[in-house]
């Protein structure tokens, strides 16, 4: 039986790995369950799945949360808490699905307590893909991808050399805005930036897709997963999301990897990995597909993917700076204080201000997301 503990237990991935936990008791145990401040769904969690740990965001959800927890359940908290729950527990896979930075710190603890990790935190290898692949390969610990994406391309490269690559080529759906002009994105409301085509996902990931944003940091992330060179990762529209990513080799074959939207199904393939088993998802019924689109991606149309691409050829302290002044800005659109379009305008400009430095270790990159972020808040 494989233990698992899941940081961002109540988020959208989080929720879909415990489905697929939740349907098949006799093959995992939960041991730990990180939240944030979602108290009344970790709640139910711990009483279905009586983890040994669960972790709040602070003291005051942890005291709230101990009443109610199972007999055996200890509660902690804070960032402590989390690195407690994803290094000191008896996992053997680590799921990281919490959104943004934050998770880097539980990350690394965990790859340094030898758990296999599942990686849904994007931002974790955007910020520190240096640290964490270096971390990763010295204690001999795995990294499986649960974005679709790098889950299609981990599983077209399985069995291939890494020279034979010509490239690899991300799809994106194009977010809730795909099919309007820059022009009409003038005074679209958060509601509307919220209803993904095709996704289940979280508010900010979602936000991420429309902007583009999203993909910009998978392609930091790919660089760092797969040890490719940037002008070896392309990205492309594809809005029906059947086509999750593909790779094209030196002999300009193409492997691709298909399926339904759902994100069950690479979640459960990062659990299993090397194994394949069933899923509760729907089946690809080609007879029943009328045609699949593609278009180029227009960097003028979404220009946070291109300071993506230049954040990630920069490097050095670029995209640590790029992910803290993405975050910031969408969080100020949730929270009705700048439009959807100046969430572009925050993170060009305090790219522009910033001046570039080495980030050597985690300190190092602490300082620079909180420069960032002061600086995102105040444009």
């Amino acid at each position: 039986m494989k233990k698992i503990t899941i940081l961002g237990s109540t988020g959208s991935i989080g929720t879909q790995t415990l489905d697929i936990i939740g349907r098949n008791p006799d093959r995992y145990a939960v041991e730990g369950l990180a939240a944030g401040n979602n108290v009344d769904l970790l709640i139910e969690q711990a009483k279905q799945f009586r983890p040994k740990t669960v972790c709040l965001s602070n003291k005051a959800l942890a005291d709230e949360a101990m009443p109610h927890l199972p007999a055996g359940t200890k509660a902690v908290y804070g960032d402590e808490g989390l690195v407690e729950i994803a290094a000191g527990t008896d996992a053997d896979t680590v799921v990281t699905a919490i959104v943004g930075s934050r998770g880097l710190p539980a990350t690394l603890a965990a790859i340094d307590a030898g758990k296999s990790i599942a990686l849904a935190n994007k931002e974790t290898l955007v910020t520190a893909g240096h640290l964490v692949m270096r971390r990763a390969a010295e204690r001999g610990v795995t990294i499986l991808p649960v974005d679709s994406e790098h889950s299609a391309i981990f599983q077209c490269l399985n069995g291939e050399r890494r020279e034979a690559i010509k490239r690899i080529t991300l799809t994106a759906s194009g977010g809730s805005f795909r099919d309007r002009t820059r022009e009409e994105l003038h005074g679209v409301t958060v509601a509307q930036a919220l209803n993904h085509p095709n996704w289940s996902m979280g508010a900010k990931v979602t936000i991420d897709s429309a902007t583009m944003a999203n993909k910009g940091l998978e392609v930091i992330e790919a660089h760092w997963l797969f040890g490719l060179p940037y002008d070896q990762i392309h990205v492309l529209i594809h809005p029906e999301s059947i086509i999750h990513s593909y790779v094209e080799f030196v002999d300009h074959s193409v492997i691709a990897q298909l399926g339904m939207p759902d994100m069950r199904v690479p979640i459960q393939y990062a659990l299993t990995y090397p194994e394949r088993r069933a899923t509760p998802t729907d089946s690809l019924d080609f007879a029943k597909l009328s045609a699949l689109h593609f278009r180029e991606m227009d960097f003028d149309r979404y220009p946070c993917l291109r300071y993506a691409y230049e954040s990630g050829r920069t490097g050095k302290s670029a995209p640590t700076v790029f992910n803290a002044a993405n975050e910031t800005a969408v969080a100020r659109f949730l929270n009705g204080e700048i439009a959807f379009l100046d969430i572009e305008s925050v993170i060009a400009t305090v790219l522009n201000r910033h001046e570039i430095v080495e980030v050597p270790d985690v300190a190092a990159i602490a300082d620079v997301d909180a420069w960032a972020r002061r600086m995102a808040a105040s444009v």
